[in-house]
């Protein structure tokens, strides 16, 4: 690690994942070839089954989703290899036009499918109880169980067809079109012209106010000279899940995520209530990390800055990210880390910062016939490492997942795919800590990771609140001007803050550059449910040590086998208990004390 000089290289520049494992490139005859075999391959599963489901024996129920399973994952390769590349090149039209190619093929698909969960669901409780007692149905019975809550939802299968159909041109489109607009977006930086998300990497860990400040600016700005594409945007997803909503008869705008997250919406509110009732910690964090900077008032470009204390200027190569991640995986579970080098070793990472690349980070399941992939914009802030570690900790979970479960049954629900994520930044901090003897290097390393569990948990619910009201208001009031969106926004963050961040009018936009809003409304509060969740488990570790890994890996190989509560008693954590959200809270409590007392003995002329 070193200190950073302007336009430094990381050593990420030439990163790139192989995705030759699936097609050379998107002119290779070998897609159409597996595209027409997938269609025949649907086209015989229609022949044998449609308008048979209710009298199959489980036997044959089994098969058929044997077949399934080959069918999805057959299929999966294309469009893996769509989605991967048009995440890297979103701007270029060979890319786009590839994508919406394997789409369109990929709606004809399920439209065709689509009569095999209708009628499953349609045999009675009595006969659907006694097929799934079968031990020929064991690795399906749960994804069966839980098809059938969505059963009062469902729409006729011409309807369903329909909403497939018309996704392309809806919410898909509008969707393809945000990622394309915000993976063309630039910033002034200097007199430079520089990618949005590279910008926006300069707030984060940056020690210079000044950059902050212009970098805040520069992504204002950008925004800003979008707002009425944005705005749209926002307006006509809102209203498209609206419909959509009503159209199935879904009682609330969130009431479709809770039932794919396998989560009550009894144990949501819950979860909103526990978070938004805290706040006053991230009041007391921020009053506290506002003294230690020595600043009068604390901006909200200033909400990630590093303390100014000891090495707060520090650089992370490449290599130092690929070696601090490693070690730590490698020490907790050491077949962890040998998974962990392949996703270096195998060239299953994409990480520099390119023009038209989409911003952010993310795993992909990638299917069982292949391997997980990770997704990055690696730029050397301390944040990329922890990035690394938490995306790291996702390919795992998929990884060991897929080893051990049917494609029904390896996608965990967004409620628990967060914890392998969330562990393993929490592995990657311990370990540092625990190497760090400086008290004043580990102050700062406190106030970051404090900085880091408040952006996914209090931040996330805040998100989640915003959502609530636009969703709302959207419904009851119709289509909201950028000025509303910008007030509810404001209204929100400055809830969670509660004065101890000022917050400018200059962020009053930045609602807009968030995917998650519109590719899958209502997932943020997962990050705050997965926060909480990896908190109580990491507090097993430390409790029980090494008897707790074997149960935690199992946790993770079980994917989405069983409801998340089944699996969770596993390892000792019960979800069903009132008290659970606030011991996660109270974890957090802790460290917000153990940061105040390190600084109060470091500097106590600040407080």
């Amino acid at each position: 690690m070193v200190d950073a000089p302007a336009q430094q290289k990381t050593g990420a520049e030439e990163v790139f994942w192989d995705l030759s494992v699936y097609y050379d490139n998107p002119d290779d005859p070998r897609i159409d070839e597996d595209l027409t075999q997938a269609e025949a391959a649907v086209q015989q599963f229609v022949a044998d089954y449609r308008g048979k489901v209710a009298t199959l024996e489980a036997e044959e129920i089994g098969e058929a989703y044997y077949r399934l399973e080959a069918l999805y994952d057959d299929f999966g390769k294309v469009m893996n290899f769509a989605q991967l590349n048009f995440s890297v090149y979103s701007n270029d039209p060979q890319w786009g036009a590839f994508i919406q190619k394997v789409m369109e093929r990929s709606s004809a698909l399920q439209q065709e499918l689509v009569f095999f969960n209708l009628e499953l669901n349609d045999i009675d409780d009595d006969r659907i109880n006694e097929l799934l007692a079968d031990p020929v149905l064991r690795d399906y019975a749960y994804h069966i169980e839980v098809e059938r809550l969505s059963k009062p939802y469902q729409l006729s299968e011409a309807e369903e067809k329909i909403l497939i159909e018309k996704s392309l041109t809806g919410n898909g489109a509008w969707n393809r079109f945000f990622n394309q607009l915000m993976g063309s977006m630039t910033a002034k930086w200097d007199d430079d012209e520089l990618p949005f998300t590279q910008v926006l990497s300069k707030i984060s860990g940056n020690p210079d106010r000044d950059e902050r400040k212009q970098a805040a600016d520069a992504i204002t700005d950008t925004l800003h000279s979008k707002s009425m594409e944005l705005t749209y945007v926002f307006n006509v997803l809102a209203a498209d899940k609206a419909s959509s909503d009503r159209l199935r008869g879904y009682p609330t705008w969130i009431k479709s995520r809770n039932l794919s997250n396998k989560a009550s919406d009894e144990t949501v509110e819950a979860l909103i209530e526990a978070v938004t009732s805290n706040y006053s910690l991230v009041a007391e964090h921020y009053t506290t990390k506002k003294a230690l900077l020595g600043y009068d008032e604390l901006f909200e470009y200033d909400r990630y800055a590093p303390l100014d204390l000891k090495e707060s200027d520090t650089f992370y190569s490449w290599d130092d990210a690929k070696r601090i991640v490693l070690d730590a995986y490698t020490s907790f579970e050491p077949r962890m880390g040998e998974i962990a080098q392949r996703f270096f070793d195998e060239n299953w990472i994409h990480a520099p910062v390119i023009q038209g690349k989409r911003g952010g980070a993310y795993a992909s399941y990638g299917t069982k016939a292949t391997h997980p992939w990770i997704f990055l914009n690696f730029t050397g802030t301390a944040s990329d490492v922890t990035t690394l570690a938490h995306e790291m900790g996702h390919g795992l979970h998929m990884f060991l997942a897929a080893e051990k479960q049917t494609l029904f049954s390896m996608y965990t629900p967004l409620t628990t795919a967060e914890t392998a994520s969330v562990f393993g930044e929490m592995i990657v901090f311990q370990d540092l800590m625990q190497k760090e003897t400086d008290k004043e290097v580990q102050l700062a390393m406190l106030a970051e990771k404090i900085d880091g569990t408040f952006a996914t948990v209090f931040r996330q619910i805040s998100l989640n609140r915003f959502e609530h009201a636009m969703h709302t208001e959207r419904r009851e009031k119709g289509e909201l001007s950028t000025e509303r969106f910008n007030e509810i926004w404001m209204q929100t963050q400055n809830d969670m803050f509660q004065g101890s961040v000022t917050m400018r009018d200059e962020y009053a936009q930045w609602w807009s550059y968030i995917p998650h809003f519109l590719g899958s409304p209502g997932y943020v509060y997962a990050y705050s449910f997965g926060e909480l969740l990896v908190l109580a488990l990491y507090n097993l570790y430390e409790e029980t040590g090494a008897d707790f890994i074997p149960k935690y890996v199992e946790l993770l190989a079980s994917g989405d086998s069983d409801y998340p509560e089944k699996l969770l008693a596993k390892v000792g954590v019960d979800l069903n208990d009132p008290q659970f959200w606030n011991n996660g809270i109270a974890l957090i409590r802790k460290l917000v004390e153990q940061e105040k007392q390190l600084a109060q003995e470091l500097y106590p002329d600040k407080f």
